[in-house]
């Protein structure tokens, strides 16, 4: 398993539980928005930890943290992630996975083998926006939809979640979204914030250019106004990290 690094503690990575977070590398989507540029582009840049210095970590913590968070990068594009997870649930711990979807069949294995507790989702756009947005020409969107229909079967506790900024989210996105799940269990709406590696600034320049328009975040008025729009068409969906 790759481990690019992990949070010693979050109490917010992985919701109502005291956690860690562990980083992977890689990422079959080409958002340029993502915040782990570095980790999708020039994994190999990054140091790796040594599992066994994971494990040892969490042999000492495992009375204190309730769960781990494994994040991305895309987690499903390492091998030996099911055998990673089934160490974690050997020690009597919860796992998140945070997931965009793209290998549908591999969320369906994990969870049939009881090795996921929760499982976050992105929803990148509507399913018109998907490719644009995903930074992906010809981008084939039925991998996402069987990924979103597999979630609301309801066979694990989920989140669908949006990182939401200008320009790629608009009224028009979120009434596209709404119309496709309209019906899930739990939305969050989570407010764009530059990280200062963001996927754009590591593209070749002819590559930026497609990006003349700067990323900003949405206005705390303007998040709570989508927010509303959702609610008014019956969705259970809250903001996370109102820009300030």
């Amino acid at each position: 398993m790759e481990i690019h690094g992990f949070n010693k503690t979050t109490l917010l990575d992985y919701p109502e539980h005291v956690a860690c977070t562990v980083f992977t590398g890689h990422c079959n989507m080409r958002c340029p928005f993502c915040h782990n540029g570095d980790l999708v582009l020039q994994p190999g840049s990054q140091p790796l930890v040594p599992e066994e210095e994971f494990f040892a970590f969490l042999n000492k913590r495992k009375n204190i943290l309730e769960g781990v968070a494994i994040t991305g990068g895309e987690p499903t594009l390492q091998k030996d992630l099911k055998d990673f997870i089934a160490k974690i649930k050997d020690l009597g711990l919860l796992v998140k996975l945070d997931s965009n979807g793209m290998r549908p069949q591999d969320l369906k294995e994990l969870v049939a083998a009881n090795l996921i507790d929760y499982l976050a989702m992105d929803i990148k756009s509507s399913k018109e926006k998907y490719g644009e947005t995903v930074g992906i020409a010809n981008f084939d969107i039925k991998p996402i939809e069987e990924s979103v229909d597999f979630l609301m079967e309801g066979r694990v506790p989920y989140e669908f979640r949006t990182t939401v900024l200008k320009p790629f989210h608009t009224q028009e996105v979120f009434e596209g979204i709404a119309d496709w799940i309209g019906g899930c269990e739990k939305y969050f709406l989570q407010s764009y914030v530059d990280s200062h590696r963001i996927l754009k600034d590591f593209l070749p320049e002819e590559e930026k250019a497609k990006y003349a328009v700067p990323f900003e975040a949405y206005t705390p008025q303007e998040m709570i106004a989508f927010e509303n729009y959702l609610k008014s068409r019956g969705m259970n969906v809250h903001v996370r990290g109102i820009a300030e």
